[in-house]
């Protein structure tokens, strides 16, 4: 158990950054990092000024929120992009590919070679053969017009 009487230590702050740097490895979020972080730079500064536990604590406190604040600041200001944003959305990534009907739309259902495979196709009456380009997607369903 810690005195509070005789004070945190700076490694006191550098087990919690350690514990918190652990915590975040298991359970990813970009949260406890921050806080681990803050006490880091608190058992850091213990080792060259000497302050109070509550002052400590209080340092913490608002280093953690800081850092928290900071980053999701950040990350708004900064989105992700991707340079293949429908990647592991099969489907999203044949729109706008042009196809060719293997089975003819009859009552706007059909069968559209497209890639590798065989999909389901939805969209206007057209014979087999028809080349079509996809619109969109509908869960499992290509959208297709006549190209």
């Amino acid at each position: 158990m810690i005195d509070f009487a005789s004070g945190l230590q700076w490694w006191h702050w550098w087990i919690a950054a350690a514990i918190l740097g652990i915590v975040e490895a298991l359970m990813p979020g970009a949260v406890a990092i921050w806080f681990a972080a803050a006490a880091a730079v608190v058992g850091a500064l213990l080792l060259v000024v000497p302050i109070g536990w509550q002052l400590q604590l209080l340092l913490f406190g608002a280093l953690s929120l800081s850092a928290l604040a900071a980053w999701r600041y950040w990350k708004r200001e900064h989105p992700e992009t991707s340079e293949q944003p429908r990647l592991n959305q099969r489907s999203a990534q044949y729109i706008g590919e042009v196809c060719v009907l293997s089975e003819p739309i009859v009552q706007g259902s059909g069968k559209a070679r497209v890639g590798d495979g065989f999909w389901k196709v939805r969209g206007p009456d057209l014979p087999a053969g028809t080349a079509v380009r996809v619109t969109a997607v509908e869960g499992v369903v290509l959208i297709v017009e006549p190209a």
